[in-house]
């Protein structure tokens, strides 16, 4: 997967915030994972919602269009290899986001 960027990283005001959420994503990912292990559709819901909207807020409209796949995937109560499928799909995108450089 190619590197992932967020829109607003040439933005000297939103760099800071933009760094700091991007920095988070590996972490989201294995959480993601370890709902998903532990069978905790809720939670894996609500992180893929909470990703949804904070993707494209920090300009990562791929982390945004992902998360919404698996978000809705889980509300429609889809097959297990589609969640997990999904999932799996979401985090590659977040450890595929690249953290802005410090200037």
């Amino acid at each position: 997967m190619d590197p992932i960027r967020s829109i607003y990283e040439d933005d000297p005001d939103m760099l800071e915030i933009v760094r700091e959420f991007a920095a988070e994503l590996p972490g989201r990912a294995e959480s993601l994972e370890n709902h998903l292990r532990d069978g905790d559709l809720e939670e894996l819901q609500r992180l893929a919602h909470q990703l949804k909207g904070a993707g494209g807020g920090y300009g990562f409209t791929a982390v945004t269009e992902v998360a919404a796949s698996l978000e809705q995937a889980l509300k429609e109560g889809a097959d297990e290899s589609v969640v997990k499928d999904s999932a799996a799909a979401l985090c590659e995108t977040l450890r595929a986001v690249v953290v802005p450089a410090e200037d």
